[in-house]
């Protein structure tokens, strides 16, 4: 008798020691769970996360008031859903954000204006992007820079900027057009190569300005056919600044900290210090590859090219250029017909050019963009022949050898005949 209680004693303690640890068990992971959701979310990053969203919004906002009365107009959320009739009409979409069409109502008396609003959604939380557009086109007035007519800040979240429209869109609708390709024409004969010819002044005239006429210089970093606008009467106006950088006027070379634009457009520097130092001569080089696209896109050269490499493997587009830029046969000529063909494959010939001098691996080697004004004023026989560009890319980067600089004065001009021979192509 004595012995059945004893063992039911120990069951009995048994079986409440393993109910009391599973309860402190069950409890102590409901305490780990509950601590572990309260640490995330008063955690020291989290919390300072906050804090510097919040202190960011607070530095835009200081750095706009220093404008005062010079700061573009600024706009509600709520006014901007209004104009745009709550972000209908889509123009486009970038890195950075979509543009959407919009109409100001009118002030004054005066017509409503059509404007195209630019919404940040991808915008960096310290709002570097959005600063560097409304504070670096908020310095510019200029006839080939869009106008930035206001902009919208409310909170981290909600940035936008309101631009004058385009109605014309931007140049890679004319350089790159299917259509076009598709009825037998190269793209740029619907604009033909005069327009395209003024195209490239004007966005040399906006970079030139944006290096030596401000008070103080502005570096774009993203030139490209996308970021150049065209009005209604086919005017350029160098768009999207949300890559700029800004240094005073009497600083030459750039600090940076990391790489900046679009693969293809990107100057060698700019991704390897080993080519040179960052400066302007970083937007000339893009503003080369923009030239050499246009030449392409009016001409045969990349079928051309791709026919006959043959090998299926990536090609170097401007040593295929340099390779047969004044080659008899007519691989720049215009394929148009017409009386107008003989100058048109001059200007061709001579954007080639121009664009060869200025992807000039080492910056030293390249123009500035006052000299590719005067280059484009000149004839094409008054030009000399660039040394010949090898391929630098952010995956292939050789170390730079020195070619010679481009004359740095007209009297160093070497005057060439009509027909200048080039190398062998190794394409």
């Amino acid at each position: 008798m004595y012995a059945d209680a004893k063992k039911s004693g120990k069951v009995i303690l048994i079986v409440s020691l393993s109910i009391t640890f599973g309860l402190l068990l069950a409890a102590l992971l409901i305490l780990i769970k509950f601590r572990r959701r309260i640490n995330h979310s008063f955690s020291l990053p989290s919390i300072m996360d906050r804090r510097r969203a919040s202190s960011d919004t607070a530095n835009v906002e200081k750095l706009l008031q220093k404008y005062g009365a010079l700061a573009p107009k600024r706009y509600r959320y709520s006014e901007l859903k209004k104009i745009t009739d709550s972000f209908k009409h889509k123009l486009g979409e970038g890195g950075y954000g979509a543009v959407f069409r919009g109409v100001l109502p009118s002030a004054g008396g005066g017509a409503p204006r059509e404007v195209a609003v630019k919404v940040l959604h991808h915008s960096r939380p310290n709002g570097e992007e959005f600063l560097n557009e409304v504070i670096s086109i908020g310095r510019t007035s200029h006839v080939n820079i869009v106008t930035l007519l206001g902009f919208c800040l409310e909170g981290s979240t909600r940035r936008a900027l309101v631009y004058e429209y385009m109605p014309n869109g931007s140049l890679d609708r004319y350089i790159y057009s299917s259509s076009s390709a598709a009825a037998g024409d190269p793209p740029a004969a619907a604009l033909g190569w005069e327009a395209l010819q003024e195209i490239a002044g004007g966005i040399a005239r906006g970079l030139e300005y944006l290096h030596e006429g401000c008070n103080t210089r502005i570096i774009h970093f993203d030139i490209k056919p996308q970021n150049v606008l065209l009005d209604g009467d086919l005017r350029p106006k160098i768009a999207d600044f949300g890559m700029a950088k800004l240094c005073d006027t009497k600083e030459s070379i750039l600090s940076m900290a990391d790489a900046r634009g679009t693969i293809g457009f990107i100057a060698p520097e700019v991704f390897s210090r080993g080519f040179g130092v960052v400066s302007a001569k970083s937007d000339v080089y893009s503003y080369g590859m923009l030239l050499l696209e246009m030449v392409a896109g009016g001409s045969n050269v990349r079928a051309y090219a791709a026919e006959k490499s043959g090998d299926g493997g990536e090609l170097f587009f401007p040593l295929w250029v340099y390779d047969h830029l004044l080659e008899d046969g007519g691989v720049l000529q215009m394929q148009s017909g017409g009386g107008g063909a003989g100058a048109g494959e001059e200007i061709a010939r001579k954007m080639a050019l121009i664009g060869l001098w200025c992807i000039q691996t080492v910056p030293a080697s390249r123009p500035s963009m006052s000299r590719v004004l005067e280059m484009l004023e000149r004839s094409i026989h008054e030009l000399p022949m660039p040394p010949r560009p090898y391929h630098a890319s952010p995956s292939n980067s050789p170390s730079p050898s020195h070619p010679s600089s481009y004359p740095s004065s007209t009297s160093d001009f070497t005057l060439r005949s009509s027909r200048l021979l080039t190398p062998e192509s190794t394409a």
